[in-house]
């Protein structure tokens, strides 16, 4: 995916979390996303699920309610990120940086049995 894409995609959901005409969720299911740097980015109720972001920047990002299901975000820079209410189950968070990061009321898995934690 191109900058420009991405940036496209970044600025429809803006629209459409504000109701606006022409908005459109953004659906970065599966896409590839290593090493982009998304500091900063309002991606709150987006679909990232089963996205590779492993070794991205997304300091200070919004993805509250984010779908991050399956996701890679092994090595990730997630520092002050919001993460309230994100589903990242089954999501990889190896070496991932959440310093400071709000996980209140995220869905994870966690353990060898796969429990559920919130």
């Amino acid at each position: 995916m191109s900058d420009e894409e991405l940036k496209v995609i970044l600025d429809n959901h803006k629209l459409w979390l504000s109701g606006e005409e022409g908005g459109v969720r953004a659906d970065l299911s599966d896409a590839d996303l290593s090493n982009v740097d998304l500091s900063n980015a309002y991606l709150k109720f987006a679909y990232i699920i089963g996205a590779n972001l492993s070794g991205a920047y997304l300091i200070g990002a919004n993805l509250s309610g984010a779908y991050l299901k399956g996701a890679n975000l092994s090595g990730a820079s997630l520092i002050g990120a919001n993460l309230k209410d994100a589903n990242l189950k089954d999501a990889n968070l190896k070496g991932a940086n959440l310093k400071g990061a709000n996980l209140k009321g995220t869905t994870m898995t966690t353990g060898s049995k796969g429990e559920e934690i919130e």
